[in-house]
């Protein structure tokens, strides 16, 4: 609690110096501590005239082997290149409100796979061209009779099985073969200490052998929480609690990046411990907000962090759910 403390204590520090967004004038922030320290880069990724080119987002962030970003917005995927110009886009019905994002390589090929809450389905499509060479919708051959079915997390294992989470229905994880064959499902609704209440983001947990999953229970009551699964659906463990509304995971090493609606980005290391803080939002009224537009941004802090990822350098890009359109980079600060 006392380390908790101490960097929401920095984060109020910083928030007298920051002013409401313009790429123009903005100086970047510092924030974090110790080796998790980033500063951030104001106006990355915005166009030429200063504006979100994003439109709204509620999506994910991932970066293929060239150092490409991918992010998610209402309206499709857009990729960035580090510097933040957009390289390419994939708009339209296809690719339009993905939730959640996991990129793998196969063979000499890059794939995105997404889980797409409001067209009910998985997908997987070429990160180079966007054609799409998989979908999943709902497996009947399941058994369940369910009313609903709206993927907000996916993620692929070592051998191409391939996790659907329906966090925004029924709570079922469903498992599929690497061509789509449905194989099992696990986990319920509730608020008991295997069940899920919103189990909203997924990856795999690299920093384990064998890997493992690991989920982020976002409305669980008392406090939000991540759990750890094995690849099977069987429980090991409580991981931490008290995260707010933890909504995704990224692994990169020994830490985790930790999107929390309510306007942070916790960091942990490999014994799940709070690193650092990242953009503490202190203001109610902005915190887990949708609707804060950009002219009302304010660097150094977000409002409603939902998704992030890391490049091969350390360095953060944090999406925010956001109806202007908001994606963030944060450059780690060497030592």
């Amino acid at each position: 609690m006392m380390r908790t403390s101490m960097y929401f204590a920095l984060a109020f520090a910083f928030t007298p110096m920051l002013q409401a967004f313009s790429a123009d004038e903005t100086q970047p922030v510092r924030m974090g501590c110790g080796m998790m320290t980033f500063d951030t880069v104001p106006g990355w990724g915005l166009g030429e005239d200063g504006k979100s080119v994003l439109g709204p987002t509620h999506g994910g962030v991932v970066i293929d082997s060239e150092g490409n970003i991918y992010t998610s917005a209402n309206m499709g995927v857009f990729v960035f290149s580090p510097d933040g110009k957009v390289v390419r886009r994939f708009l339209g019905d296809a690719h339009s409100n993905i939730h959640d994002m996991e990129i793998r390589k196969e063979g000499d090929e890059e794939f995105i796979y997404g889980a797409r809450n409001a067209a009910g389905e998985g997908i997987k499509f070429s990160a180079e061209t966007g054609d799409i060479v998989l979908k999943l919708p709902f497996p009947e051959e399941s058994g369940l009779k369910l009313k609903k079915f709206a993927p907000t997390a996916i993620t692929v294992a070592p051998n191409g099985d391939i996790i659907l989470s329906d966090g925004y229905a029924s709570n079922h994880i469903f498992k599929f073969d690497k061509n789509g064959k449905y194989l099992m499902h696990f986990g319920t609704k509730g608020n008991d200490l295997k069940q899920f209440n919103t189990a909203h983001g997924m990856t795999i947990d690299t920093r384990y052998d064998p890997p493992r999953l690991l989920i982020c229970d976002r409305n669980h009551q008392p406090k939000g929480r991540l759990l750890h699964y094995d690849l099977d659906g069987n429980f090991i463990e409580e991981v931490i609690t008290g995260l707010g509304m933890p909504t995704s995971v990224s692994v990169q090493g020994d830490y985790v990046s930790v999107p929390d609606l309510h306007g942070r980005l916790v960091i942990l290391d490999k014994s799940n411990t709070i690193m650092a803080v990242l953009g503490h939002n202190p203001d109610p009224k902005t915190r887990g907000s949708f609707n804060v537009p950009q002219d009302k941004w304010i660097e150094g802090i977000f409002s409603g962090t939902h998704g992030s990822y890391w490049d091969k350098d350390g360095n953060l890009y944090v999406q925010d759910w956001n109806v202007s359109g908001r994606l963030m980079k944060l450059v780690r600060v060497k030592e």
